[in-house]
């Protein structure tokens, strides 16, 4: 009985404790809006002669935190905007709320952003999702990259695939499919791969093309993050987080047209309104529809269709209390892309890159009929809710589902030893075999649960930012493949020569010989707790630390072969320093992070059915950010280390050709600079560099001390220049020009097999007229008509140099 009374004192003076540190510390916050209620959205509010202030957002509201009890002046400013001030008075450690009304209209505001450039309007200099609290980037240890929806609209750009063209050291290597499962884009970050998996900081799977008219801001987060996002939807080297736009309460939007190369057409609409008087429930809806055909063989008779629709609901019945609602819908139609395999050794294929082979860069292989349908519906909802000036709560539900049907054809070259029969023919490959590998009313399903506790306080001096999460996230596969080999085609022959591969005469050959079965119908639960605290020491210094308990429980089920079921514990930790020695101008940072993957059992050399344990990998990064020159350069340089640990390596004997041991390790090292500047004005840069040292450090005798095949490109490079008239009657003109540069990407590498992809500078260049009323622009990409490759072990052609125009009406 003693031993519960001391617990609850001790519990009591706990409480006592941080609830006196917190007495006298209260907040502001309010809305800022124009003389026509629009909001205004990046406009400084501080506290005059206190140094203390925050920028509105696109909703046009701030919030100051840990205000002491006192009066004071709030000041409303920003570049070239008449600059507004009001008293306010914080008493016994609450809120106070003060809203401002500027002189300007919503569209003197736009002239004036123009006007004024918005300094380094591309930049994003902080995150509510990074940490799962809101931290500015030069406080968070670790890296990420923003890119946001102004550099978007600007290149007219309209998937996340072309979006992460700005994003540092990020290549994409297999475009999506539309599979269940597995048909969204992959990409490679830090040597690892990686896929479009979150959506506002929770599940949200999408295996197609993700249409960016919903998107605000894509994050891409790098390095192993585990312990604050899981490891069943991130990779070793990061993850995408897509950030979408949100209701408001001033009625607006845009409708756009565009049109172009390849028979592109496109509609779009952007509607937001306020539902009732008070302006406490407004409604959003992004909507698109997309066409393209194919470059190859001028459209014939490859195809991409897709339909995106994200209705979004905001409830604000107060200051406190936030309820988001809102879904994505995306519908699609599709050939799939040509995939080429390598099932061959390139001594076998008498080549060793890509521009060697008698591959036709502009020949369709196939015939019509050869469509899948895909389907992805995702559905959210948040409760956010303040307890107190110091705590909030956020209640995060999502449910995702894709769904796919139809044909999924893919091709690997035959050698002409091979293909001919004869031994004695030299090496080369002047043949093609055509498969298919169908799915058939397939589905992947993802819920996740998931309760934030955020909080910010002090404790004596120390201030403190605490997140305690609990997470549950269940995948449900119920996807089912099947398909076979087709036939084996000469190359070098009139396109017609290959339109016998169709729907129809693959229906047909399944009904003569029933194909293949390859199902999946695995189900996982994922049971979570975390918990992180950035602490400030000083003004200038501070540390995090954080740790995950992950409870992985799989269900068991089919996995092309029956599996059984498993589970496993894994624990994540987190650390990070930051210091600025010039305070919110130049910060040196550190951190340390980890991921892990679920491995279930596996066969030693000795016959034994062994519990496999989770793989680890560690990540130790070191470098720079920059916010200088008046927030004109925003910069990032950093130099990471990953070692990867306990992989599966293949030691097979006389006896067991599969035997595996688990004491695999893998190493990642390199070097990223991301930089967003304003050097001029009018002009705006966005800029990137990697360069990755990926090798396997203890694996099979055939890949040890190799980069993996998965890697992609060592080195990488973007660039974007933009120029905007700020003044006369020009202004709101401008034009953009940059592209991408990746270096030979090696996608067979063992030391027999090596197969290369080259190197490639892909150029793009932009022309708008942006106006506070409607936005004309056009744009040309691959402007030198490049011939090059992507590929996830495979190799796959893009698109040729194409133009699109674009019109929008805003309202």
């Amino acid at each position: 009985m003693n031993y519960w009374k001391n617990m609850g004192l001790a519990a009591a003076l706990a409480v006592g404790t941080v609830a006196a540190a917190q007495a006298q510390q209260g907040a502001i916050r309010g809305r800022v809006t124009t003389s026509d209620g629009a909001p205004a959205e990046a406009v400084t509010v501080g506290l005059k002669g206190q140094g203390q202030g925050a920028i509105t957002d696109e909703q046009g509201r701030y919030g100051l935190e840990r205000v002491r009890d006192g009066s004071y002046t709030l000041v409303v400013s920003a570049l070239g905007l008449q600059t507004a001030e009001r008293p306010v008075t914080v008493r016994g450690g609450q809120a106070a709320a003060v809203d401002f009304v500027l002189t300007e209209n919503a569209a003197q505001l736009a002239e004036v952003v123009v006007r004024a450039n918005r300094v380094n309007r591309f930049a994003r200099k902080a995150s509510d999702y990074v940490g799962k609290m809101p931290l500015t980037n030069l406080e968070n240890p670790q890296v990420y990259a923003t890119v946001g929806k102004e550099v978007l609209a600007e290149q007219l750009v309209y998937t996340v695939d072309d979006a992460l063209r700005n994003a540092p050291g990020v290549q994409r290597m297999w475009e999506a499919t539309g599979r269940a499962g597995d048909g969204g884009g992959y990409y490679n970050s830090r040597g690892f791969v990686l896929q479009s998996r979150l959506r506002n900081g929770i599940a949200g799977n999408v295996t197609s093309d993700i249409d960016a008219s919903n998107l605000e801001k894509l994050e891409v987060i790098k390095g192993p993050s585990a312990t604050l996002f899981g490891s069943a939807l991130t990779s070793y080297g990061g993850l995408l987080n897509r950030v979408t736009k949100k209701p408001n309460e001033t009625f607006g939007g845009e409708v756009a047209v565009a049109g172009g190369s390849y028979g592109f057409h496109r509609v779009s609409a952007d509607v937001n309104a306020p539902l009732n008087a008070a302006k406490t429930l407004a409604f959003r809806l992004n909507t698109a529809y997309n066409y393209e055909d194919s470059f190859q063989n001028q459209g014939y008779p490859g195809f991409t269709k897709n339909l995106s629709i994200a209705p979004s609901l905001q409830f604000r019945p107060n200051d406190r209390l936030t309820i988001n609602l809102d879904a994505e819908v995306f519908r699609g139609s599709n050939v799939g892309k040509q995939l080429i395999f390598f099932y061959f050794p390139s001594a076998q294929l008498g080549a060793t890159r890509a521009d060697e082979l008698p591959v036709d860069y502009r020949q369709s292989y196939t015939g019509d009929g050869l469509t899948q349908q895909s389907h992805s519906t995702n559905f959210f909802g948040q409760v956010h809710y303040r307890l107190s000036p110091s705590f909030t709560s956020s209640t995060n539900l999502s449910t995702s589902r894709s769904y796919s049907n139809g044909f999924g054809p893919y091709f690997y070259l035959v050698p002409d030893a091979v293909a001919t029969g004869d031994a004695a023919a030299p090496a080369g490959a002047h043949y093609l075999a055509r498969a298919d590998q169908s799915t058939g009313n397939s589905t992947l399903q993802a819920y996740e649960v998931q309760q934030l506790f955020n909080g910010d306080f002090r404790v004596g001096s120390l201030r403190n930012r605490v997140v305690l999460g609990l997470d549950f996230l269940r995948l449900d596969s119920n996807i089912s493949f099947f398909g076979g080999g087709f036939d084996v085609v000469k190359l070098g022959l009139p396109g017609d020569a290959y339109r016998t591969f169709t729907g129809a005469a693959v229906r047909a050959a399944y009904a003569k010989t029933p194909p293949g079965t390859y199902p999946i119908t695995t189900k996982t639960n994922t049971y979570s707790a975390f918990a992180s605290d950035v602490l400030n020491l000083t003004d200038r210094l501070s540390v995090l630390a954080a740790l995950r308990l992950d409870r992985f429980d799989n269900q068991g089920g089919v996995l092309y072969v029956p599996v059984d079921a498993y589970q496993q514990t894994a624990l994540s930790p987190k650390f990070g320093v930051v210091y600025q020695p010039v305070q919110d101008r130049v910060a040196l940072f550190a951190n340390y992070q980890n991921s892990f993957t679920n491995l279930n059992s596996f066969q030693d050399t000795e016959g034994n059915v062994v519990r496999a344990k989770p793989e680890h990998a560690n990540q130790a990064e070191a470098g720079v950010k920059l916010d200088a020159a008046g927030g004109r350069l925003s910069a990032t340089v950093s130099y990471y280390d990953i070692r990867v640990k306990d992989l599966l390596r293949s030691t097979p004997t006389l006896a067991l050709n599969t035997a595996q041991t688990q004491n695999g390790t893998q190493r990642s090292r390199g070097v990223e600079v991301n930089v967003i500047a304003n050097p001029v004005r009018g002009v705006n840069v966005v800029a990137g560099f990697a360069y990755n040292d990926s090798k396997f450090t203890n694996s099979s005798p055939d890949v040890d001390g190799l980069r993996p095949n998965t890697a992609s490109s060592p080195y990488l490079a973007n660039l974007w220049l933009s120029y905007r008239v700020a003044t006369g009657r020009a202004r709101g003109l401008g034009a953009g020009f940059g592209g991408n540069y990746a270096s030979d990407n090696k996608i067979q590498n063992t030391t027999t097999n090596v197969f290369i992809l080259p190197q490639y500078t892909v150029l793009n260049a932009s022309l708008f007229y942006d106006q506070p009323k409607y936005r004309l622009g056009v744009k040309m990409d691959n402007l030198t008509d490049k011939h090059y490759w992507t590929g996830y072990t495979t190799m796959n052609a893009q698109k040729l140099r194409s133009v699109v125009g674009s019109v929008a009406y805003k309202f």
